[in-house]
């Protein structure tokens, strides 16, 4: 029982961490395809991944008692999903290394005084890079989902292990009587 409840958590964990992976990758794709330039291979592979990973956790808690009962199978997939998430990991391993912020601070601070209040203009300035940090979030969302589905893997191996077998053998002997008249 409580490795069902395990199971049930860390596929929810999963499937939270893979929905806005899907949605950074799939803006990326889309903004891609309306230039009508090919997908880079290092955002392709692991929104594919991706997108397999989500609907196979999804079917596997829906699925949960089916689950149970072929999990040296659904590890295996399990399994196979660390090294896919690992090889789109690998894809986007450039990403690690680039400086998505920018932090400025001036000298110069404003403040005015009128009618509607006070008003000031502050000397901090924080700078975004929209897409390398949505890049780098899908980066650290697969080194997750890697973790994930190996933990979720495991547990499935250990509930194999442990499973008691539900199905009890019952033999019913019947005894037919004849008699032993004849006419």
């Amino acid at each position: 029982m409580i490795g069902g409840l395990l199971f049930s958590f860390w596929r929810f964990l999963e499937i939270v961490t893979l929905i806005p992976t899907l949605g950074m990758l799939a803006y990326f794709v889309h903004q891609f395809q309306i230039q009508n330039l090919l997908t880079p291979n290092y955002v392709l592979v692991l929104f594919i991944v991706s997108v397999l990973a989500a609907a196979w956790a999804l079917l596997t808690v829906l699925r949960r008692k089916s689950t149970r009962d072929s999990a040296i199978f659904v590890s295996f997939i399990d399994l196979c999903f660390v090294g896919a998430f690992i090889a789109g990991v690998y894809e986007l391993r450039n990403i690690a290394q680039a400086s998505c912020t920018n932090f400025s601070a001036d000298t110069r601070f404003s403040l005015t005084v009128d009618n509607s209040g006070v008003r000031g203009t502050s000397p901090f300035q924080l700078n975004v890079n929209k897409h390398c940090a949505m890049l780098k979030a899908s980066f650290a969302f697969g080194i997750m989902n890697c973790i994930f589905f190996a933990i979720t893997a495991f547990l499935l191996l250990f509930m194999h292990r442990t499973r008691k077998d539900d199905r009890d053998v019952v033999v019913k002997e019947t005894y037919r009587r004849r008699s032993h008249d004849s006419r």
